[in-house]
């Protein structure tokens, strides 16, 4: 099954391996540095014009991507379990 991430985004939850805060995980300096390293490596996927709330790790290929999504944690989490 897939989750709706936002815009025309959406990934197997299959692939999922975390659903993550932005405001508060971001303040830990290791979260800062693992999004930090995302970024320069080219692995951030913006799925929103919109504030971010939240973001999402994905094993896609082999690699990690952070999809970045203006989704509450809470919504996303009820789009999954919907599916379990």
């Amino acid at each position: 099954m897939y989750i709706h991430l936002g815009e025309n985004i959406s990934v197997s939850d299959k692939n999922v391996l975390g659903i993550f805060d932005l405001e508060n995980t971001t303040i830990g300096k290791g979260t800062k540095a693992f999004l930090d390293r995302a970024t320069a490596e080219g692995r951030v996927v913006n799925v929103s014009m919109e504030m971010p709330k939240s973001f999402i790790i994905c094993s896609e290929k082999g690699r990690e991507v952070v999809y970045i999504s203006q989704i509450s944690v809470a919504t996303l989490r009820k789009r999954a379990k919907t599916l379990f």
